[in-house]
């Protein structure tokens, strides 16, 4: 079976398969059609059409620019004259297993709620979540008192898949079972549309990828998050 034909080949790489595909409305593209990234405020990721293709690490530096910093994810070996600035282990989760379940509580956030949506990643630290974030898909969340005090969503569309993301929880809120009936209700939405979800996870938070693998979540491959700096060449 080749690269190309196994079930969830997309899932290699998962940000450029999202940004040629479902989310093409959301990239940035480079020069030469080998590289793309999301707007600003979408989300910080950046991604290759073939990470072992010197003419897309070219292409990207191109795209963002000399000096700046770009975030990519997979195995990728940067070429000579990029710097790294931030490697961090992860997990990349198939969640085929992982039945939705529709949340009675859930409400559906849009962008009025972005600043209180704002408040409690800075507060959690799921991971990157930008002013416009939330419109990369289905972003529920489940309020008491008035405060937002849980979320989650979505974010990369590769075709036929969808990442779960975002996912968390208010610290004086946590132990209620808040996210994973989140999680399955945002699994809802993504199997009424036909897809199937995944999600990704820093490897050293393993409270959060025990919190999934209990779900039915299985480990399907373990990606590095790198921050990058495009080669300086006014140096």
């Amino acid at each position: 079976m080749s690269r190309e034909s196994r079930p969830g080949a997309v899932l290699d790489n998962p940000v450029w398969a999202a940004l040629d595909g479902p989310h093409r409305a959301f990239a940035e593209t480079g020069p030469a059609g080998l590289a793309a990234r999301y707007q600003a405020g979408v989300s910080p990721f950046a991604a290759l059409a073939d990470p072992e293709d010197p003419r897309a690490w070219a292409d990207l530096a191109e795209l963002a620019g000399p000096g700046q910093e770009v975030w990519v994810t997979g195995l990728p070996t940067p070429p000579a004259g990029w710097e790294t600035l931030m490697s961090i282990p992860g997990v990349q989760l198939d969640g085929s297993a992982v039945r939705g379940k529709e949340e009675p509580e859930a409400v559906l956030l849009g962008p009025a709620d972005v600043p209180e949506m704002l408040e409690l990643v800075e507060l959690t630290r799921p991971g990157p979540f930008g002013e416009r974030t939330v419109e990369l898909g289905t972003y529920l969340g489940i309020r008491r008192g008035g405060r937002l005090v849980a979320m989650s969503g979505e974010r990369m569309r590769p075709p036929g898949w969808s990442e779960i993301s975002a996912v968390c929880t208010h610290p004086d809120h946590r132990g209620e079972g808040l996210a994973g009936r989140l999680i399955r209700a945002v699994v809802a939405a993504v199997e009424e549309r036909g897809d199937t979800a995944f999600l990704h996870a820093a490897a050293e938070n393993t409270s959060a990828v025990g919190l999934y693998l209990s779900m039915g979540f299985t480990l399907r491959r373990e990606p590095v998050f790198i921050g990058l700096r495009t080669p300086d060449t006014k140096a």
